[in-house]
């Protein structure tokens, strides 16, 4: 790595790697883990707590217990023991464990997102250093040769711009990625699944097994998601529940304008889908009126790469993969990226090559995770004849469930039985 070649300046990190959201941290973390020097850019100058829940899968999980913070995260989390498919009228349709109960040596969590950011930015300032992660500095372009890269940033406040030398830039700048759409400018737009999803967070009444995601639909295209992301709610009888209304407006199209997950939404543009529901136990209207806030966004991807990368610059998570979030695996997919990122290059010698093995593990897993969330979602009851409360199809439920399982490889005795992607060694001395 740079640090080590004759010129080289040793305040000079190894990686840049752009983007301080989940992957764009995990990757300091292991980086950091491997013996990697690793700085980190974030174009906002104040890094809050943004966002709603999201859910972290065990294979995350594993890897985030291999950096040290499974205590930190069993304190910020739900460990979630099921996920419950029901109708309007809150009629169970079908049931599966998950995490422990499911067999796996790990949880799924359910937490805030904003709250799992700001514990990682934590462990990278104290672990990497207080200036390991420069806020309000702007991604502009990246030059190479063979013997690195230069980043060319701006700050935010001043405009001024200047250069990074390092070895390897990593583009985890989610969604609208500044590093990837200068490696592929002729993508096009993202693609848009026809469905508008609003968000927000609600503390209820307990519902279930207080530690139970439910999936309601109730035909007509519309579909609600929700489950609890903060234990110490559950102390209380109560939940602080994460939901996530989907209504099928449009048919599957390319995304004219642009798409975010932080644009403010209004409760009277979702309601009116959802206010004759009634499961029973959880007030449905009631939840949607007592958010503090919503967002409202599309549900989008991209088709997959053939290439992420070009020679020392490569992508992570959403920047390299965007997928529908009905799989509730995007936080966790940018997790595994990172480790694996970090593994590759802590055990082999040439960095560009490193790359390359990298994306050739995770180029196909990703892409097998990307449409199995295509056609989870297609697959789903939508419009059924404009009649609520219609039944959807016996079974379809659990074959989706199923097949969404055996398409990603989400097998809890192949996850326990699978040797650690934390490498042995560190970069630079003997295994």
């Amino acid at each position: 790595m740079r640090g080590a070649e004759s010129g080289a300046d040793p305040a000079d990190p190894d990686v840049v790697v752009v983007g301080a959201g989940i992957g764009g941290l995990t990757t300091a973390l292991s980086l950091h883990a491997a013996g990697i020097r690793t700085t980190v850019l974030e174009r906002t100058r104040r890094i809050r707590p943004l966002g709603v829940g999201i859910n972290i899968q065990p294979h995350a999980v594993r890897e985030l217990t291999e950096l040290g913070l499974g205590d930190d995260l069993a304190a910020l989390g739900v460990p979630t023991a099921e996920m419950v498919w029901v109708d309007q009228a809150g009629v169970p349709q079908h049931r599966q464990d998950r995490g422990a109960a499911a067999g796996y040596h790990w949880p799924q969590y359910s937490v805030h997102r904003g709250e799992l950011q700001m514990l990682l930015l934590a462990a990278v300032r104290d672990r990497l250093g207080p200036d390991a992660v420069r806020t309000g500095t702007a991604f502009e372009a990246v030059h190479q040769d063979e013997h690195g890269i230069r980043a060319r940033v701006r700050d935010r406040e001043t405009g001024a711009e200047t250069e990074i030398a390092a070895d390897l830039l990593v583009g985890a700048d989610g969604l609208h990625s500044a590093v990837r759409a200068g490696l592929h400018a002729d993508e096009g737009p993202l693609h848009w699944s026809g469905t508008m999803m609003w968000r927000g967070v609600t503390e209820t009444d307990a519902f279930l097994t207080g530690r139970t995601m439910i999936h309601a639909d109730a035909g007509r295209g519309a579909r609600l998601i929700a489950y609890p992301i903060r234990p110490g709610a559950a102390d209380r009888g109560r939940s602080l529940t994460n939901w996530v209304c989907m209504v099928s407006v449009a048919e599957p199209q390319p995304l004219d304008g642009s798409a975010g997950w932080n644009r403010a939404g209004r409760v009277e543009d979702v309601l009116p889908h959802f206010a004759d529901w009634d499961l029973g136990w959880l007030d449905v209207p009631a939840m949607l009126t007592g958010a503090e806030s919503i967002l409202e966004y599309p549900m989008v991807d991209r088709d997959p790469l053939a290439v992420w990368g070009d020679g020392r610059v490569t992508l992570l998570g959403d920047a390299a993969h965007p997928m529908y979030p009905v799989g509730a695996n995007g936080a966790s997919q940018a997790i595994v990226d990172a480790r694996v990122l970090a593994y590759e290059l802590a055990t082999t010698d040439d960095p560009v090559a490193a790359l390359r093995a990298y994306e050739d593990r995770r180029r196909a897993a990703t892409t097998g995770v990307v449409l199995a969330n295509r056609r989870m979602d297609r697959s789903k009851p939508k419009n059924t004849a404009g009649q609520a409360g219609r039944a959807a199809p016996e079974g379809i439920y659990a074959r989706i469930a199923t097949t969404y399982r055996n398409t990603t490889g989400d097998d809890a005795a192949e996850l326990n039985a699978r040797a650690s992607l934390h490498p042995p060694i560190r970069k630079g001395t003997p295994a």
